[in-house]
């Protein structure tokens, strides 16, 4: 079984996202054994961009950090490397098409098979585009993640016939961030989906309090969270890692409690 299986085998999944490099390498890498140490099921490292276009403030503000701090997707390769020495837990990198294409698609993909990254997601990267990276992604045995949100209308069917590993639901519309609601889409956009395949389907985009991931677990197999851990770093900065740890086991207690 490689480490894709093992996110959705045990029950509903927790997965929270962080922005690798902020405040720096050093933190990040405390996160990622501390996250899986609590319970984490799939841990989504952003890799920084100038411009990332799907992230609200909270993560561009993340990305901005990181990138002043001089993190490099080579020494974001190089943390992961060190990580997987002693912890399995698998990781997805979230990244924008620009920073992968001119990175190389094939070194890029090699480089997260020989460091150990278990799967790719890249919001700005259409469905009828996905061509151009999914060779690579074949060769080295990542998996690519698809997105579907309330505005893929009809194509909801057609990118979930196709995917491999989990689907990425965005619960709604707009850029990440925490909300106060979050409304139905979501819900029937899985109905939907199950409709077609039995590919597991994760909510993100809002999640932020047990109870909305609890509420968000009892129709998906996984729930995501980003804005509401990435502001937890920026506030407690280097000395976040207990606070975050508790945090991630909190939601995942939330999740599995609707057993």
């Amino acid at each position: 079984m490689n480490r894709m299986e093992q996110v959705f085998k045990n029950g509903k999944a927790f997965i929270p996202f962080i922005t690798a490099g902020d405040p720096d390498i050093e933190t990040t890498e405390r996160l990622v054994h501390g996250m899986a140490e609590a319970g984490a099921d799939l841990i989504e490292l952003g890799i920084p961009f100038s411009d990332p276009v799907a992230e609200g403030p909270v993560i561009q503000a993340a990305s901005s950090r990181a990138l002043a701090g001089g993190v490099t997707t080579d020494s974001i390769f190089a943390m992961v490397r060190r990580i997987r020495k002693t912890c399995q837990v698998p990781i997805a990198f979230m990244t924008y098409i620009n920073p992968v294409f001119s990175y190389g698609y094939d070194r890029f993909l090699e480089n997260c098979e020989e460091a150990g990254v278990d799967a790719l997601i890249i919001p700005d990267l259409p469905f009828e585009e996905r061509g151009e990276i999914l060779p690579f992604c074949r060769k080295y045995g990542i998996m690519l993640v698809p997105l579907v949100s309330p505005t893929s209308g009809s194509r909801i069917e057609t990118i979930a016939r196709e995917a491999q590993g989990f689907i990425y639901c965005v619960s709604s519309m707009g850029v990440t961030g925490v909300r106060e609601h979050i409304g139905n889409e979501a819900e029937e956009m899985v109905n939907r989906i199950r409709k077609v395949t039995d590919v597991p389907c994760a909510i993100g985009f809002g999640i932020s309090t047990p109870e909305q991931a609890s509420r968000m677990a009892a129709f998906a197999d996984g729930v995501i969270v980003g804005s509401a851990i990435v502001r937890m770093v920026e506030q407690y900065g280097a000395d976040c890692v207990p606070h975050v740890v508790e945090y991630v086991r909190m939601m995942k207690h939330a999740v599995s409690d609707i057993y």
